[in-house]
């Protein structure tokens, strides 16, 4: 449990690193590139312990995957309220995607 909240936590900073500038396209690219690295400095405070908690109990593909499935729901809750756009149809085909990676990953076969 400890490794995905500490993967939500990263994720959320890695989002708001990698999209929220795009709120201000107005600012000047050096920045945001400089605002965007600063933010990323608090996702690997995160990120890494995550993964380091994590790899006892998961293998690395697992890991991964479960980083992914993460990301696509911090970033389908901050595309829809912070940058107010829509989540269509194939946003969530896409998403079921990934949870049928996850069965694949996860499953003992």
């Amino acid at each position: 449990m400890r490794t995905i909240i500490l993967l939500t936590i990263s994720n959320i900073f890695m989002t708001f690193a990698w999209y929220g500038h795009l709120k201000y396209r107005g600012a000047t690219l050096w920045k945001v590139v400089l605002a965007s690295w600063s933010i990323a400095f608090f996702e690997y405070c995160f990120q890494v312990p995550a993964n380091r908690i994590g790899s006892y109990e998961f293998s690395t593909a697992q890991l991964k995957t479960i980083q992914e499935v993460i990301t696509l729901a911090v970033f389908a809750i901050f595309s829809v309220y912070y940058l107010k756009e829509q989540l269509r149809w194939n946003h969530a085909a896409g998403f079921g995607c990934i949870v049928l990676a996850v069965i694949f990953l996860f499953h003992k076969w």
